[in-house]
């Protein structure tokens, strides 16, 4: 599921899974990119997703560090052990060697009697003060207790997008850092930029001119700082002639890396991985398609023409290669996969424009000049009357047209159209429609607009297809099983790939053709029990394959009974077909409530709104204070629910969300008049659930107590992401969103902070301050202090898992113990942002979509070291199921596989918006929903909701955008479950 605004057709939902990570962790995320709040409005452009599924993923001081293993605690030069044999909380927190132990002193959680806990504000906090770790405390993530898990219901067989490598371990690579620098450092009195396309081809022009010294078929190049090479490159200082210019290239050995070290951590002789080696040989993998292929933004795309599908408007989807060199237990892996996105067509520049403007006429430019500036700026063209592989960005449109432009040339003034005509032989068609601006705002890189041609592949936003070239985007992405698997195998063999070219062979590496084969299981899925009549419960029984139930003559566990709440409609003034029908929906809705056991009465108040209304923050806030003091004038008090209808997708959904949460504290479910106005039952149930969660209700919970629990005081589950901001956007805040559980033993009810912080920040710096609010918050509606806390981080890369452990949990450690308490933790890494992919080696293997079956794990095979495995608890009923992969970096509680893969997948049924397992566990999931929420609320602080989406390049944000008193939600609310 992605991430939307609104309640689509056929299941209700308000906000969907997916980053975008946006990860931007688009962390942010939606499928591979930033998540799109206006994408899931009922029957929207963008109404992707797919059943059961979240879709809508370093250096240091390596010898002298120690793992910690839940086994023994030697993780400093001294014993220290913690309640289930890791190091203890105070340990670590002390900086000190602790004394030897020949017993394990248990940690002592306190009596229900809570002391007075001052409510901490993170917008005030300070954390306690620290010095850097001493080399000695240092953690790296633990090793698996065990050989790995053994419970299954059933056994699979399946091939993995792994292709083993084999490399020479007696071959060296050369690491060069390169220095690029103009000869002429100013240019009309402004610095000279080198821009990237410039950079490869200087590299290329040093093989022309000495081919003897630099070997192309030796060297692959990062395209900025590093070349890896498999010779011996000279040092010192270069002249390259390009084009006109000159530029002074220097070149300075870093580094000898010898493919031994490597061989030698793979075998399990090295301690620490050799990460600029293997840099260098992915660099080496990904020089053959980039030689082959157009290079823009992070992928590769192909220049072969017929590989692309036209989506019309000059859009066309292109097939990006994913690959990586990936370390497992059978040695060097290369991980390969693709992805599809829409790029523009290549080709001349008024051509693309009469495809991509409806009704463009060149001889009536003058109506269509801001839609052609819009459309082409920061594009990159070719000059077609020069026979060169340059590259210019598209800085704007003169405010002359071609005829009426002229620039100085040695003391005279010549006519931009007479220099063309007399310099290149080329007649300018065009005088009366202005040129475009390439590079600088410069009269003297004005090219008339018919002499530029379109570079190749340039990707255009998913968010801005029309219906049908969206739905055809997305039948292309959502491959079968079988159709991803022959692509991938064709990749692999493919010419142009990353395993072909003389580059790979001269750096010694070969690649098997064939994936590798695994060994998974199943999971067994949990007994689940839902309400019945009377208040009772009973369990359910769960489709067999799918493992998916209904609510027919069901009710949830604990429902919420709903007297105060009223409808808010803007669909007053739409057409008819727009118009809620409110004496069809509001009946069906309160007896679908009622059968559910949410015990739903009249809505108090019925508004008319316009969807216009959504424009202005002002208008908004009135409105919903209006309703708020009708509640209370008719006695009811605090309004409990506001039913947002709306006509469609709207950009002001962001304001609407972020006035009610944070100014007038009014919980809102929105929903699609047309989506509404059908009606149908499933639809109903499932906007039922979101209410009844955002309400504080129990839609089902797990039958036996969670494996390692039973019994042993209460647990908080905490879930923690950063949204970044779109890839063009280097100015507005990062946002991070950190989740805990408030009930227990059943962790249905989610609790969240959000807080803005410096941009492209994957730490999050006020982690401890989050952590300690909610940890207060639980204290207040339980009268008890969880035991344990479960971290689950989300949006993490292996690079960051040294951050993740030495500086979040050592910060969350800190604040508790600056309090006198000391609760046991283990920290766990969910990582959906992977290329790994599983098939089915046989039908009798898979499901009846192709697909691995809901519970399939694998935690062999496709990884080195460390206590981690893959687990696809959803079912896959479209496209091909991917994997979520999870990571132990820190346990104090003792798990073994079978625990925590158990624990985590039957957690994964608890997913409050629906009745089905969800692909990644819920604490992550909701952060995930909570961040972009806070997305939308800097949307609104910045101005900009009116308008672009979040992956548009931003003015300068506003001081607000980076308030974190901004973000603070109503106190009416804090403890909700309103970002669902």
């Amino acid at each position: 599921m992605e991430k939307g605004g609104f309640r689509g057709k056929g299941r209700a939902r308000e906000v969907g899974g997916g980053r975008g990570r946006g990860r931007g962790r688009g962390r942010g995320r939606g499928r591979d990119g930033q998540p799109n709040h206006q994408a899931q409005l009922g029957r929207g452009a963008n109404q992707g997703w797919s059943r059961g599924q979240v879709g809508p993923a370093q250096s240091g001081v390596q010898q002298d560090r120690v793992h910690v293993s839940p086994s023994h605690g030697d993780w400093t030069s001294g014993r220290g052990w913690g309640a289930n044999g890791g190091p203890s909380f105070a340990q670590v927190l002390s900086r000190e060697t602790p004394k030897p132990s020949s017993t394990p002193p248990t940690i002592v959680v306190s009596d229900p009697v809570i002391p007075a806990i001052a409510s901490p504000k993170i917008s005030e906090g300070v954390l306690p003060s620290s010095s850097s770790p001493k080399t000695e405390d240092i953690l790296l993530p633990i090793k698996r207790p065990d050989n790995g898990g053994t419970r299954a219901v059933k056994k699979l067989s399946l091939l993995v997008n792994h292709f083993p490598v084999k490399f020479d371990p007696e071959k060296i690579i050369w690491h060069y850092d390169v220095d690029v620098k103009p000869q002429v450092a100013l240019r009309n009195g402004r610095p000279v930029k080198v821009s990237n396309s410039d950079l490869s081809l200087i590299r290329r022009q040093m093989s022309l001119d000495d081919p003897k010294q630099f070997p192309l078929e030796m060297i692959a190049y990062d395209g900025n700082k590093s070349i890896f090479s498999a010779t011996e490159l000279p040092n010192g200082e270069f002249i390259v002639q390009l084009f006109e210019s000159s530029y002074l290239v220097t070149l300075k050995l870093v580094k000898e890396l010898r493919l031994s070290q490597l061989n030698d951590y793979l075998s399990g002789k090295g301690s620490s991985v050799p990460r600029d080696t293997l840099q260098g040989m992915d660099l080496a993998m990904k020089e053959n398609p980039k030689r082959r292929m157009i290079s823009f933004s992070r992928g590769l795309h192909p220049i072969k023409f017929h590989q692309g599908v036209d989506l019309g408007h000059g859009i066309i989807a292109s097939r990006e290669p994913k690959h990586s060199l990936k370390l497992t237990s059978q040695g060097l892996a290369l991980c390969l996969d693709y992805s599809v996105l829409p790029v523009r067509k290549s080709g001349p520049v008024i051509a693309y424009l009469e495809k991509q403007i409806d009704g463009f006429n060149v001889n009536e430019f003058g109506k269509f000049k801001d839609e052609v500036e819009l459309a082409l700026k920061g594009l990159k063209v070719y000059k077609s009357y020069l026979d060169t592989n340059r590259r210019h960005t598209v800085a704007g449109l003169t405010s002359e047209d071609a005829k009426n432009i002229s620039f100085c040339i040695e003391d005279q003034q010549v006519r931009l159209v007479d220099y063309f005509k007399q310099k290149h032989s080329k007649d300018i068609m065009y005088k009366d429609i202005p040129c475009l601006e390439l590079g600088k705002k410069d009269g003297s890189h004005s090219v008339p607009m018919e002499l530029c041609d379109l570079a190749e592949r340039q990707r255009y936003p998913k968010e801005l297809l029309n219906i049908d070239s969206s739905r055809k985007l997305k039948n292309l992405s959502l491959a079968s099983p079988s159709v991803r698997q022959n692509i991938i195998c064709d990749m692999v063999r493919d010419e142009d790939g990353p395993c072909r070219g003389e580059v790979l062979q001269n750096f010694g590496m070969e690649v098997s053709m064939n994936m590798t084969k695994v060994a998974a299981r199943v999971l067994s899925p949990p007994e689940l029990n839902v309400g019945a009549p009377g208040g009772t419960k009973k369990k359910i029984k769960l489709d067999n394959e799918k493992c998916q139930w209904n609510l027919v003559g069901k009710c949830l566990v604990e429902g919420k009974q709903i007297d105060c709440w009223a409808v808010l409609d803007f669909t007053s003034a739409e057409p008819n077909k727009y118009r809620l029908r409110p004496t069809d929906f509001i009946p069906k809705l309160i007896s679908r409530c009622n059968n559910l056991g949410m015990q739903m009465g009249e809505p108090l108040n019925y508004q008319m709104a316009r969807m216009d209304n959504l424009n202005s923050e002002d208008v908004l806030q009135k409105v919903l204070e209006n309703i708020q003091r009708l509640s209370y004038q008719n006695g009811k008090g605090r309004l409990q629910l506001l039913l947002c209808v709306m006509a469609r997708q709207h950009p002001g959904y962001s304001c609407l969300k972020f006035i009610s949460e944070t100014k007038v504290g009014v919980m809102t479910q929105c929903c699609l008049s047309t989506c509404a106005n059908e009606a149908k039952d499933q639809y109903i149930s499932n906007l039922a659930m979101s209410i009844n969660a955002k309400l504080g209700g129990h839609n089902v919970e797990i039958v036996e107590p969670l494996l390692r629990f039973k019994g042993e005081g209460h647990v908080m589950f905490v879930g923690a992401d950063v949204n970044h901001p779109g890839f063009k956007n280097s100015t507005s805040p990062s946002i991070a969103a950190v989740v805990a559980s408030m009930s227990w033993p059943a962790p249905n009810r989610y609790a969240a902070r959000i807080l803005p912080q410096d941009p492209r920040s994957e730490k999050i710096q006020d982690f401890g301050m989050m952590c300690l609010e909610l940890f207060d918050s639980y204290v207040k509606l339980n009268n008890i202090k969880p035991a344990k806390i479960i971290i689950f981080r989300d949006g993490v890369s292996e690079t960051q898992f040294d951050m993740v452990l030495n500086e979040e949990l050592a910060g969350v450690m800190r604040v508790f113990q600056a309090m006198g308490y000391f609760p046991t933790f283990t920290v766990i890494v969910a990582q959906k942002r992977h290329h790994t992919r599983f098939f089915p080696e046989t039908k009798e293997d898979g499901s009846s979509s192709g697909n691995v079956p809901p519970g399939t794990v694998i935690d062999s095979t496709v990884d080195h070291s460390g206590f981690h495995f893959h687990l696809c608890s959803q079912y896959g009923s479209i496209g091909t199921s991917k994997s979520t992969q999870y990571q132990v970096l820190f346990d104090q509680h003792g798990f073994t596989s079978d625990h925590i893969q158990q624990l985590i997948h039957s957690m994964c049924f608890t997913f409050a918006r629906c009745t089905k397992p969800v692909s990644l566990i819920p604490p992550v999931y909701y952060a995930d929903l909570a961040a972009y929420r806070g997305r939308l609320y800097q949307e609104v602080l910045d101005g900009r909701f009116q308008s672009s989406s979040s992956s548009a390049s931003p003015s300068q944000p506003s001081a607000a955008a980076f308030d974190k008193s901004s973000y603070r939600v109503h106190p009416d609310l804090r403890n909700s479950m309103f970002y669902i």
